[in-house]
């Protein structure tokens, strides 16, 4: 470790609780704030436009390391500086996102941890359809300012699944939800999947709302678990960003980023939302309960 305090940037896309999560990691690796480091946070709550000034914020204070949370702020990050080491979480798929090279290695100054699984598009559709076995038309909602990735996986799953799928993307920091939602109801949408992203994951509450109004079964993240949707599935953000503290400790005793592959997080869960399926007038078979890890009542 430096003789002197090190300082560490935190960059977060979305809102607080992954920061809050990074933070209690460092204080399990001794790392305390106020005492023996110092943290610098900028929080964009799904404002994706604010990263770049946030990451050049990081390189003139300066600060030792940057821990950025989601793909579009470790791209930030990463175009602001090559010297600074940099880890990250909440990241999909590194390559696809520009974070790793396309073997999977870190790059020179950049590692984290990856919380992708080929699995997951899949697991959504048949959860969704364990409860609506009619389901033949699906809705992905995503922000428009990050990668494709997840985008992708979902519409490439609901096509094996021989689903219709649509791709319905927004724009923070005020999305227009409502045109979204008629877009939704046009095209005859049984469920939605909403996608694990910033500006997705700050307007939680209005997204879950939106859709029971228009009585649509819908799957959050499980960060989100508790905003009115009826699944949350997943692996935890937060448990993620905890991971990444490992990391950022090991950079700031000196270790280089190359020497630290990526880690991969694959966890995933299942909240059931029981609110939910009374207000959509829904069953959630008992098979699809005793899978939960929780469930909310």
């Amino acid at each position: 470790m430096h003789n002197r305090v090190p300082v560490v940037g935190i960059i977060a896309a979305g809102g607080a609780p992954p920061v809050a999560r990074f933070k209690e990691g460092m204080r399990e690796h001794g790392l305390v704030e106020g005492e023996n480091v110092v943290f610098h946070e900028r929080i964009a709550y799904g404002e994706s436009t604010k990263l770049a000034g946030f990451a050049q914020d990081m390189v003139r204070l300066p600060v030792d390391l940057i821990a950025a949370v989601g793909a579009v702020t470790a791209r930030a990050a990463r175009s602001a500086t090559t010297a600074i080491p940099i880890v990250f979480a909440v990241v999909v798929q590194p390559t696809g996102d520009e974070l790793a090279d396309p073997s999977g290695d870190t790059l020179a100054n950049m590692t984290g941890v990856t919380t992708f699984d080929d699995d997951q598009a899949a697991a959504q559709i048949a959860l969704l359809r364990e409860i609506r076995p009619d389901l033949t038309r699906i809705a992905y909602l995503s922000d428009a300012a990050v990668s494709d990735c997840l985008r992708n996986a979902g519409l490439r799953a609901a096509r094996e699944a021989g689903l219709h799928a649509i791709d319905v993307r927004v724009v923070g920091p005020e999305p227009d939800l409502q045109t979204a939602f008629a877009r939704m109801r046009q095209d005859g949408t049984q469920a939605l999947v909403a996608l694990e992203n910033p500006i997705i994951g700050v307007h939680a509450v209005q997204i879950a709302e939106r859709a029971l109004a228009q009585n649509l079964p819908a799957l959050v993240a499980l960060e989100q678990a508790g905003a009115g949707g009826l699944l949350s599935y997943g692996t935890s953000l937060g448990q993620a960003a905890h991971r990444m503290a490992g990391q950022a400790c090991r950079l700031l005793e000196g270790r280089s980023a190359n020497e630290l592959p990526i880690e991969s997080l694959c966890c995933p869960s299942l909240v059931v939302d029981m609110r939910a399926a009374r207000r959509l007038g829904l069953t959630v078979p008992r098979e699809v309960q005793q899978r939960a890890a929780r469930i909310i009542q």
